[in-house]
């Protein structure tokens, strides 16, 4: 009886210490996954609430021009990390592919997630974000920031349609 308890316990302590670790946030150097994922100290980081244009994915500029807007986001998002390090990302939970997602910060303290869509290289996923950065795109579009100054198809629409399968944004 004595021994079920002790691993019990040890069970007990065991999720503890996991659950613990999993909601620490992390900081370091982060380099750049695509336009909506970094990776620091190993860990891949899913930008929480924001959707970027997929690596492969096209846009049009506003004289019809093709171009690989999901490159963009990812250089301009390096960019952007690069002028302020070390990055530091607070935990909000793990997606099914047990990614950590995130808000992430640089270390000025500007909020990567709000900068992206504010931008125009991502767009409020409000699906997860509850409509959180739906000011900052409001600004991008009014600005025709980023993927904004053309033709684009929602990411996460981009994405279904290479699957062939129905998208759920």
């Amino acid at each position: 009886m004595n021994s079920h308890r002790s691993i019990d316990i040890t069970l007990a302590l065991l999720l503890i210490t996991h659950f613990a670790f999993a909601a620490d946030p992390i900081t370091g150097r982060a380099t750049v996954v695509d336009g909506d994922t970094i990776e620091i100290r190993g860990e891949r980081i899913r930008l929480h609430g924001v959707d970027a244009p997929e690596s492969w994915q096209e846009c049009e500029d506003v004289d019809r021009r093709s171009y690989r807007c999901g490159r963009v986001a990812a250089q301009e998002l390096a960019r952007f990390l690069a002028e302020s390090r070390p990055a530091r990302c607070e935990f909000v939970e793990r997606d099914r592919y047990k990614r950590f997602v995130g808000v992430c910060f640089r270390a000025d303290g500007r909020d990567v997630n709000h900068w992206l869509v504010e931008s125009g290289n991502a767009v409020d996923w409000t699906r997860y974000s509850n409509g959180a950065y739906a000011n900052a795109q409001d600004l991008a579009r009014s600005h025709r920031a980023g993927i904004w100054r053309g033709n684009f198809e929602l990411p996460c629409k981009a994405r279904a349609a290479r699957a062939k399968r129905e998208a759920s944004c």
